[in-house]
């Protein structure tokens, strides 16, 4: 919800402006540990504009990474800057900072826009700037048909849509959504990604966490990947499969004879390996995915044969992890 500054020393208020030409985030070798327990080691990142996945699986350290930007929880060692500022000796950058945390109660006998109306008001805005701005965010996220509905009739896709509008009611520069599409119905998480889009679209940084490869992609390509408290890999999702292109790849394919289908698929030259999954399926192995998946179609219509479904089985999150650690997760 509202950022909580309340472990911060207190002292004189200070003015504050954006130090330009530096990163909106900035991590420099940031740990932190909880007694014997490391949550977080020598973490170095720097980002700007757009939008950013932060991938990982459960326990990776996103959550961690979140609550140390937002001043819950305070690095063992390193340095942390928002906007160019240490947010421990200024919290006042966290006035352009938008936050929807993976886990909250909301206030279910509320309207949305009784909700979103409080948290501008907490803001600073009168009545009438409260109440357009709450439109305003409403109609942003897709809720403006059902704004005056109770938030405990809403489903959870909906509830979520409220904690962003209620993040961006502040006109934040600055957006950090942990795990938004969790439990989310297709159509929600299709509604929710879009906005997201529209946010980084508009110039906004946006970070987005998940622990599935396939929703970040549909995002951005812009990828963090964290593993254990330390970063994995980092870059855009193809530079990032193009490390995975050392590493054997399958295709499943399901078809009504795979040994004749088989016969035509080895004829392309990125085809490194092939064996019969079962009585209908075939498996290839390619260090070469994109490239073995262009030729794949006219291949198979060639062949003559029936292909019903075409599959990735280690192209996820948890695959990947598997080659990037050497299989030691």
């Amino acid at each position: 919800m509202m950022p909580d500054i309340s472990q911060h020393g207190s002292g004189e208020s200070q003015e504050w402006k954006p130090v330009e030409n530096t990163p909106v985030v900035l991590f420099d070798r940031v740990s932190k540990s909880y007694g014997k327990i490391n949550a977080m080691g020598g973490v170095s990142l720097a980002i700007s504009g757009g939008v950013t996945g932060i991938l990982g699986m459960n326990g990776a350290g996103k959550s961690t990474l979140f609550k140390l930007m937002m001043g819950k929880i305070r690095a063992s060692s390193g340095a942390i800057r928002l906007f160019g500022t240490d947010p421990w000796k200024n919290p006042a950058p966290y006035s352009r900072v938008g936050f929807v945390p993976e886990h909250e109660k909301l206030h279910d006998w509320m309207t949305a826009f009784d909700f979103i109306i409080t948290f501008a008001r907490l803001h600073g805005m009168t009545r009438d700037e409260a109440t357009k701005e709450a439109e305003r965010v409403l109609k942003f996220v897709s809720l403006e048909d059902v704004m005056h509905k109770k938030i405990g009739q809403f489903s959870k896709g909906m509830r979520q849509r409220v904690k962003i509008a209620h993040a961006l009611v502040n006109d934040p520069e600055l957006i950090i959504l942990d795990e938004p599409l969790q439990g989310c119905d297709p159509l929600a998480r299709t509604t929710i990604m879009n906005v997201i889009k529209e946010l980084g679209a508009m110039g906004r940084t946006v970070l987005v966490s998940s622990h599935i490869l396939h929703e970040i992609e549909r995002i951005t390509e812009q990828i963090v990947i964290l593993h254990r408290g330390r970063i994995l890999a980092l870059g855009n999702s193809h530079s990032i499969r193009e490390m995975l292109d050392q590493h054997p790849h399958k295709i499943l394919l399901d078809c009504d004879n795979p040994r004749e289908l088989a016969k035509s698929i080895i004829k392309i030259n990125q085809v490194t390996g092939m064996s019969f999954a079962s009585q209908n399926q075939l498996l290839i192995e390619t260090k070469h995915l994109g490239e073995v998946h262009k030729q794949l179609p006219q291949t198979i219509i060639e062949s003559g044969q029936k292909v019903t479904a075409i599959d990735n089985p280690d192209d996820d999150l948890q695959s990947i992890l598997m080659y990037l650690t050497g299989g030691i997760l």
